[in-house]
């Protein structure tokens, strides 16, 4: 009996004994657990920082309708009512085909130009892991001016209207109030003002925004030109773009106001023919209305019979 005795106290220590060991190992893998790794959401509000793409995407099924609109410059006095007579618009269809996949097209009246992109986001912003977004971005653009008078002999070929961008988007938001973004950017040119000019122009973009309240944020982007510093647009000296503006949320519409030195509202006009600068006051007022329409969708309110929308 004795025995037995010894045998159940003897048995019962080791159990304590394991049990309390199993609890401290658990708990010391709970404390040495890595952070969740939590996605960072509204580096931008919109997908435009103001003429330039943001790393902002649309969500899947969601379809953005947007009004770009500059003005002429500000310096042309009321003889042209301070650039309001010379207005110039652009109209977009932006969709989100997938969350990392988002497509658009549209069309300007400052060249006549219509224009299609693709934006892909490759990585993106966590809390405890990866540091930045970064998206790729390409367009087209063909400017439907019609061909110009040749010489007998010469051909106009219609490439000669065609120009491609490719960005690479590298943003990172650092608070809830700062985020920042570099552009590298290409853009090519099938036909320039003169052979002495490459047919590719390179550009370092930078851009940011800074949160002041719960719907109203500062912006500001800047392209310097690493090549073709020096190019000419239709026998006009080129600039470098700037531009400053403000973004307001009201409910679904972020309502852009801004100046700048660029009318033009695609990315070949804007970083490489530029043709007005800020230190002669050359300037265009102008604004971006963006209004989302879910389309389709997602999966987990498909059956909710419009629950929650």
């Amino acid at each position: 009996m004795r025995k037995i005795i010894l045998l159940i106290i003897l048995l019962a220590g080791t159990f304590h004994f394991s049990y309390g060991q199993a609890d401290s190992l658990m708990n010391m893998l709970n404390n040495d657990a890595s952070p969740k790794k939590e996605t960072i959401a509204a580096t931008f509000k919109a997908t435009r920082i103001i003429n330039g793409s943001s790393v902002q995407s649309l969500g899947a099924g969601v379809l953005d309708f947007r009004i770009s609109h500059r003005f002429g410059q500000l310096n042309q006095g009321s003889q042209n009512f301070f650039g309001l007579d010379n207005a110039t618009t652009r109209l977009g269809l932006d969709y989100g085909i997938t969350k990392w996949l988002m497509i658009g097209i549209g069309h300007s009246t400052f060249n006549k130009e219509d224009d299609g992109f693709l934006k892909l986001r490759i990585l993106q912003q966590q809390a405890h892991g990866m540091p930045i977004t970064l998206s790729y971005y390409g367009a087209l653009s063909i400017q439907t001016t019609p061909a110009p008078t040749l010489p007998p002999g010469d051909k106009w070929d219609f490439s000669n209207k065609l120009y491609y961008a490719h960005q690479l988007l590298i943003a990172r938001k650092f608070s809830k109030s700062i985020s920042l973004q570099l552009m590298p950017t290409l853009i090519h040119y099938n036909l320039i003002d003169s052979s002495k000019f490459s047919n590719n122009t390179l550009a370092l973009g930078i851009g940011g925004r800074i949160k002041v309240s719960r719907r109203i944020a500062v912006t500001g982007e800047y392209y310097y030109r690493l090549t073709n510093a020096d190019m000419l647009y239709s026998g006009q000296k080129t600039y470098n773009s700037f531009s400053i503006g403000i973004d307001i949320e009201t409910g679904g519409h972020v309502f852009q106001l801004m100046l700048s030195n660029s009318q033009g509202m695609t990315e070949r006009t804007f970083v490489g023919q530029t043709t007005d600068s800020w230190d002669k006051g050359a300037l265009h007022f102008g604004f971006n209305i963006s209004r989302v329409f879910t389309v389709v969708k997602p999966k987990e309110f498909r059956n909710t019979g419009g629950k929650g929308w």
